[in-house]
């Protein structure tokens, strides 16, 4: 993992090339607005704790609110919010278009430079944005940065920042024991040192995800073929065969509650599935991995899939624990 060359906002700097591009003076890269994309479905109580932080951030120039499905007292609120507070905007009537699309959709709206894609059960701190957008700056085209993703204890999040996804280290995600082989490592870093800088790394995670205006351009946005998941892991690999560099800012933190979605725990590890099918048959050239793709999918499906299941039965035989949300007020 190599760190990302500490060098004044504007400024671009390739590990293979010595010379640097100067941009905009610092000081105005600084103003540069921020747009903020969250896309809510059936998402909770924590939607407006979500919301309530990034408007607390004055860096932020606008928030924009892609409603793929929520309640009617959810959509009561949100509608009352843009009423009052014209940094905000609601976009509804479009139904559950897919997370992808959902974020072209907003993105296409938004006025910023920046455009910050927020999960709506996400809570940035102050600053996060800004720190995210002087990383990028600092980063050659198409960049995307993400923040450090912790949960309600604290302890950072399985996702956050990731190596290059291949079936091997797919494999040794959802079979940890694996590791003990050696040369097989897992997608995931989370037990990794957490670094002091920002650094380059292979894949960050959609739920705290920034890219710029000319970067999303060039990359063609999200990948509207994955409707839920892997989309995140599509597009950083995107930028970095494009020439681009991804970097992950432990500055930025963000508290993720994560899976607060009112919806079956199955239904979402069956997208998932469907996205890592499709993310190795378009990324593996040649006829024989395309084949080993197709075969290892029913491994795939027990693993994920089954978990799902598993996890849903024992709440059921159980009880849930309750999540740390926030009631609605």
């Amino acid at each position: 993992m190599t760190q990302i060359v500490s060098l004044p906002v504007g400024k671009t700097k390739s590990v293979a090339k010595a010379d640097s591009q100067v941009g905009m003076p610092p000081e105005a890269a600084k103003k540069r607005p921020i747009s903020v994309i969250m896309v809510s479905y059936m998402t909770g109580p924590a939607l407006m704790e979500a919301i309530t932080a990034v408007l607390e951030d004055r860096d932020i120039h606008e928030l924009i609110v892609v409603d793929n499905g929520n309640t009617e007292s959810a959509r009561a609120r949100l509608s009352e919010l843009t009423a009052r507070r014209t940094r905000v905007r609601f976009l509804q009537g479009h139904g559950n278009i897919g997370f992808a699309r959902a974020c072209n959709y907003g993105a296409n709206l938004a006025t910023g430079h920046y455009l910050f894609f927020l999960n709506p059960d996400a809570v940035i701190s102050k600053g996060a944005a800004r720190q995210l957008a002087n990383a990028g700056d600092c980063l050659m085209e198409p960049w995307i940065t993400g923040g450090l993703l912790r949960d309600e204890t604290g302890q950072e999040q399985r996702g956050a920042r990731r190596r290059a996804l291949t079936p091997l280290s797919a494999l040794v995600g959802f079979l940890p024991i694996l590791e003990i082989i050696p040369g097989l490592r897992s997608i995931h870093r989370e037990v990794d040192p957490l670094p002091t800088h920002p650094v380059q790394i292979d894949t960050i995670s959609g739920a705290c995800l920034m890219t710029d205006r000319p970067s999303f351009e060039r990359m063609g946005g999200f990948d509207e073929r994955y409707f839920l998941h892997v989309e995140d892991i599509e597009i950083c690999r995107r930028a970095r065969q494009m020439g681009g560099q991804v970097g992950f800012v432990p500055g930025a933190t963000v508290m993720h509650y994560g899976s607060t979605s009112n919806v079956p725990r199955v239904w979402i590890e069956k997208e998932k599935l469907k996205g890592f099918v499709r993310y190795f048959w378009n990324y593996t050239p040649g006829i024989t991995p395309k084949i080993l793709t197709v075969l290892a999918a029913p491994f795939m499906a027990i693993a994920i899939v089954g978990r799902a299941y598993m996890l849903t039965l024992s709440s059921a035989l159980f009880g849930k624990k309750p999540r740390k949300v926030p009631p609605s007020k």
